[in-house]
């Protein structure tokens, strides 16, 4: 028979692990098990290890509402932040409920038994589990594949060709001439870093990206929690840093052409008047129509303004030999070239759930609260604020999951479903953002809404309002199926 637990949380990294917290904290007399396909706690933190991997928000967001950030630097490094999760895990326990090894290939849901099976790929082969509840944390993209489009002439490249998400353990950049294709987080995190030892680094571009630059350490909280009990220290510090950023994200909404030259402002600031700031990091788009890159320390601007990187806005026309052809004719000399191309969006792990053996499409449902999916009962999944730090968003998800766990408990259901009912809803993109992993798979991600509580907030006020003290009962319905008779063995 397969092991039935009431709670199954997928994945063990950042959010799986806040999820199991909350879950213990707030309803302690539930089971569960997190089911993890690496053999790793950390999640994205533990998958990327190229260099210089840090965050790209603070910590004092990116950290959990329940755990403060004690570390100086609030822009922290990728190894700190898996040590921070893992401390997370054995701290309350967690890792006793984490089954390594074990991916996640399909699940089914049945109503006569208002249970989840859950088949899964792991050290034994194919099994099963089975729960009341499944959670997903397996984040939003494909831990497999990234994103690499392929180049004319790639094959006769005599030099490596690496992609962030698989950096090998062997690859010695020292004294090298390296080109690191791309303009987005880990291409502006890579440059400053790679620069520190190769004998050239050039950031090629297609387009530019918003790029901004903030303090590595946040000066405030550090003063705040030598001062004040760290947790009360860690609370001003996250509001003060949730307001600064909805207020931020409002005016790019309000005034863009004018947070548009703030931003540009700020670049010619570092870079001097006489960088051309037009061409290398004025993008086309308004501020947060993609997300803004963030350097600490202005540490990209000032490895370009040393001399130590260089960046070409300019399009591939063919790989040599010997480095990269661009379409204006100029040709790059290149040892190793970095693909920092993006990210392959997969949300639930690629696998469309199956409800009484009907098989949903994903594309063709409408999310709910930014966590559930229309007529797919007792399945929740966690997707982070675009314009804010993930955790955010996971936290609340996680808190609000407790709430209708409790409610089902309260009330005798066992079953909740998200439905639409009557009422005519006008159907928008998922996310409103013109980044192109979004753009690549938007007809295979759910829907939104244009009315509550189908519409995505990209607004944690609002989240906090809606799934901490809002109704649990808004187009959800409670049921509870006539359990199937079970034949005695």
């Amino acid at each position: 028979m397969s092991e039935h637990v009431d709670v199954i949380i997928v994945g063990a990294g950042l959010s799986g692990i806040g999820a199991a917290h909350h879950l213990q904290q707030r309803c302690p007399d539930r089971s569960y098990l997190i089911l993890e396909a690496r053999q790793a706690i950390g999640g994205t933190w533990d998958l990327f290890r190229y260099p210089g991997i840090r965050s790209d928000s603070d910590m004092h967001t990116l950290g959990y509402n329940f755990r403060p950030w004690t570390k100086a630097k609030a822009i922290a490094d990728g190894p700190s932040i898996k040590e921070y999760i893992e401390d997370t895990a054995r701290d309350g326990g967690i890792d006793r409920h984490i089954r390594f090894g074990h991916r996640v290939v399909g699940m089914e849901w049945s109503t006569p038994d208002a249970r989840w099976t859950v088949r899964v790929d792991g050290p034994d082969g194919e099994t099963a589990f089975t729960c009341s509840f499944l959670h997903m944390c397996s984040g939003y993209y494909d831990y497999e594949k990234g994103h690499t489009p392929h180049f004319e002439g790639q094959n006769t490249f005599e030099g490596r060709l690496v992609h962030p998400q698989f950096w090998p353990d062997d690859l010695d950049y020292s004294g090298k001439n390296v080109v690191v294709i791309g303009s987005g987080a880990t291409a502006v995190t890579l440059v400053p870093e790679m620069a520190k030892t190769a004998a050239s680094v050039t950031m090629l571009q297609r387009s530019p990206t918003y790029v901004v630059s903030r303090p590595g350490q946040d000066a405030l909280a550090n003063w705040l929690r030598a001062k004040l009990p760290s947790k009360t220290a860690y609370g001003v510090t996250r509001w003060k840093n949730v307001l600064f950023g909805m207020i931020f994200y409002r005016m790019t909404r309000r005034q863009p052409e004018k947070v548009k030259q703030k931003l540009l402002d700020g670049v010619r600031e570092h870079l001097g008047p006489d960088y051309d700031v037009g061409t290398h990091f004025t993008p086309r788009y308004n501020p947060w129509d993609q997300r803004l890159c963030l350097v600490p320390d202005a540490d990209l601007f000032d490895t370009i303004k040393a001399g130590k990187a260089t960046v070409v806005t300019d399009t591939i026309d063919h790989f040599t030999p010997g480095g990269i052809r661009l379409a204006s004719g100029q040709e790059l000399p290149a040892d190793v070239v970095v693909t920092a191309t993006g990210l392959e969006v997969k949300l639930l792990s690629g696998i469309e759930p199956i409800v009484d053996g009907e098989e949903k499409n994903l594309g063709k449902a409408l999310q709910y609260k930014g966590m559930m999916f229309s007529d797919i009962p007792n399945l929740s999944f966690t997707f982070g604020y675009t314009n804010a730090s993930w955790t955010l968003k996971a936290d609340l998800v996680a808190m609000y999951l407790c709430r209708l766990l409790n409610t089902m408990k309260k009330r005798g259901m066992r079953q909740i479903t998200p439905r639409i009912g009557d009422e005519a809803i006008t159907e928008e993109p998922f996310v409103d953002f013109s980044s192109g992993y979004i753009q690549r798979v938007a007809d295979r991600l759910p829907k939104q809404g244009n009315r509550k509580p189908w519409r995505l907030n990209q607004n944690y006020a609002l989240d906090v309002m809606a799934l901490r003290f809002g109704s649990v009962d808004d187009s959800l319905e409670f049921s509870n199926p006539v359990e199937r008779a079970r034949v005695a063995a």
